[in-house]
């Protein structure tokens, strides 16, 4: 029997249960009516449910999906570009030659004013001149970013789905803990493993005694179809550009949550940017952020670019915050393509690109007050476990982006201890691996920075699905990147 991932109805609606309790709806009346006739959560952990529904169940999920969609919300989490950009009162100012103005940050008061109540989605952005870059690293750097992001990824395949406890225990039995190298399979107690076994898809090409170059992850592969989707289409991309290179490019097979929802909407005729809201659960979730390295590597110095490229690429799966997670991302990335600037320093700029009374802004500035005031980071992340995972998937985007921004924190951007402390917190282990990489890699400022324990493993390839970059070196992908950089 195939119980395909992510998208079976009765599975969904659980997803959606819990995305309307977090957004601001009020579902009890529906949750009800789906307890009522037998319906169950949602998987917590894996995508499907074992079993299928009865006809009755999954016709039943669908019609309460789209009741649930046309609940209202109390909160004010916009997705439209200019309604977040209203509500931001430091979103920051386009910046010549990576040089910070005191727009950087959000300052110590976050008040924002009387605001009207976004829109669900605006028409889709256009750009009609795209704007010249203010100019790029060196190629090194770029290629340090791209080593980056598949050192924390490959640091955290093996471990993707497994509980905080079960890291933590499967690390020390090996002498790994605090983390300081990939993971490994030998001595680790028989006992140990069957009731914590290692991610079954992974373990073969990312324990350290298994590695031969990097495997194949989405974490890369979305990176890859960008570089594409800007040699094709340049900054002035929308977001049904973005949809054609993925239906062009991406096997469907190769998307997850809210990317395998969108993509099955647009095979269905849905068309950008509602893809990202009929019937997506997963519309805050995790895929966006995974997605927005490039729209920071093209564009340094220039945050404000790099979040309006990452909005319209989040949007057509994403929705507010999940949205928001994408710009703070390539907000950050934007600043650390500079080389000029501390970590501390991307991350504010991050940070004034996102809605200030939004959850994830809240989630953001806990997560950075914890990491600067514990000295210990094993009780950061005790305590935005506690906070965040009573409520929130394992792969949602607010616990995920906090925990990327207390590692970054709390590493005060160092390489080996940003991508350690991303993994050692759980939760979406390999992306945020990734994207802690991709940011202190930049900040390394070439690939002769990076410790050669983590590098050398990686042979200088990375295999992918993605057609014309299977076996392609990190070289020659910075040099892909560096081309768009300085592209006009």
């Amino acid at each position: 029997m195939l119980r395909l991932t992510w998208v079976q109805p009765e599975d969904l609606l659980g997803h959606e249960l819990r995305q309307a309790r977090q957004d601001g709806r009020e579902p009890a009346a529906v949750e009800a009516r789906w307890r009522a006739a037998g319906g169950a959560d949602a998987p917590a952990r894996a995508g499907a449910s074992p079993d299928r529904a009865s006809r009755y169940l999954r016709q039943l999920a669908e019609d309460l999906l789209d009741e649930l969609a046309d609940l209202p919300s109390r909160l004010n989490e916009p997705t439209g570009l200019d309604d977040i950009k209203t509500l931001c009162p430091e979103w920051p100012r386009e910046q010549q030659g990576g040089e910070c103005g005191p727009s950087y940050g959000c300052g110590p008061s976050y008040g924002c004013g009387p605001v009207g109540a976004g829109r669900a989605h605006a028409a889709e952005p256009q750009m009609s001149q795209p704007r010249a870059p203010y100019g790029a690293l060196p190629t090194r750097a770029y290629e340090a970013a791209w080593l980056g992001r598949a050192v924390g990824c490959l640091l955290g395949k093996p471990v993707e789905k497994l509980p905080l406890h079960a890291i933590r225990d499967l690390a020390r039995a090996t002498g790994n803990w605090p983390l300081n190298h990939y993971f490994t399979g030998q001595g680790v107690p028989a006992d140990l493993l069957l009731a914590h076994p290692w991610n079954r898809r992974s373990a073969a090409t990312s324990l350290v005694e298994n590695i031969a170059g990097m495997p194949e992850d989405d974490d890369l592969n979305y990176p890859l179809l960008n570089v594409l989707l800007l040699q094709r289409h340049g900054r002035g991309f929308t977001t049904t550009d973005v949809a054609q290179v993925w239906l062009d490019e991406l096997p469907a097979g190769r998307t997850f949550t809210a990317e395998r929802v969108a993509y099955r909407n647009l095979l269905s005729g849905v068309e950008p940017p509602y893809t990202a809201r009929h019937r997506n659960p997963f519309r805050e979730w995790i895929g966006a952020l995974i997605r927005a390295d490039v729209h920071g590597w093209t564009n340094p110095g220039d945050p404000a670019a790099a979040a309006e490229q990452a909005h319209r690429d989040a949007t057509l799966t994403h929705t507010a915050n999940g949205v928001y997670a994408a710009m703070f991302t390539a907000a950050v990335i934007a600043t650390a393509a500079t080389g000029t600037h501390d970590v501390h320093a991307c991350l504010r700029t991050g940070r004034s690109v996102v809605p200030p009374r939004s959850r994830l802004a809240t989630a953001i500035d806990h997560a950075v007050r914890l990491a600067e005031t514990h000295e210990d980071f094993e009780t950061v992340v005790d305590e935005l476990h506690r906070t965040h995972s009573p409520t929130h998937h394992w792969v949602h985007a607010i616990p995920n982006t906090a925990l990327i921004a207390a590692a970054l924190t709390h590493a005060d951007g160092d390489f080996t201890g940003s991508v350690t402390r991303a993994v050692s917190g759980g939760w979406d282990t390999d992306s945020n691996g990734a994207t802690a990489g991709s940011v202190a890699g930049l900040l390394a400022g070439g690939p002769d920075a990076l410790p050669e324990h983590w590098t050398t493993p990686l042979k200088n390839r990375l295999a992918t699905s993605v057609a014309g970059f299977d076996g392609t070196g990190f070289d020659t992908l910075a040099h892909l990147t560096h081309l768009e950089a300085t592209r006009p």
